[in-house]
């Protein structure tokens, strides 16, 4: 088993040092889904909804949720985002909505937080602008699809 960074040698929760790590090129790919009904479906569909452009604000919501990790999750470092992109795709077949978060930085630490973060407040703020349709939305499926860059090199989920 791996050895957990952010616990020291007296089991306490620490940030972990990273000064003496080489700066790399780092991206982070994370997704997130929320089902609705397909009545509410249909309303964002067919952009049909008394909070305005539900998808506009949810993909700024994402990218802005990207920027603030560090301020969110107690241990993260900030970091210098270089692009943050979120990209929501209507699947009539859940029905609901796919949110994909694509973060890039270079740096000395790796940007899974902020994706996992962007696709979580894109889903969450999807939830909240349709809520007076339906409250029994779920957010299910997130995680971290692909990382790269750093010591550990590429991971990919498998899918």
């Amino acid at each position: 088993m791996a050895k957990l960074t952010h616990i020291n040698a007296a089991g306490e929760a620490h940030m972990v040092d990273v000064s003496e790590k080489q700066d790399t090129a780092r991206e982070a790919i994370a997704q997130s889904t929320i089902r609705m009904s397909a009545e509410t479906f249909a309303l964002l569909t067919k952009g049909d909804t008394p909070k305005g452009d539900v998808m506009a604000t949810a993909r700024l919501a994402g990218i802005m949720g990207a920027k603030k990790t560090s301020e969110l999750i107690p241990l993260c470092h900030p970091l210098p985002i270089s692009k943050a992109t979120v990209d929501l795709d209507l699947d009539p077949d859940l029905p609901g909505v796919t949110v994909t978060a694509t973060v890039r930085t270079t740096g000395k630490t790796g940007v899974e937080m902020e994706a996992l973060t962007a696709a979580s407040i894109a889903t969450l703020t999807l939830y909240d602008m349709l809520k007076a349709s339906d409250k029994g939305m779920e957010i299910t499926s997130t995680r971290l699809l692909k990382k790269s860059g750093g010591k550990s090199g590429i991971w990919q989920a498998q899918l």
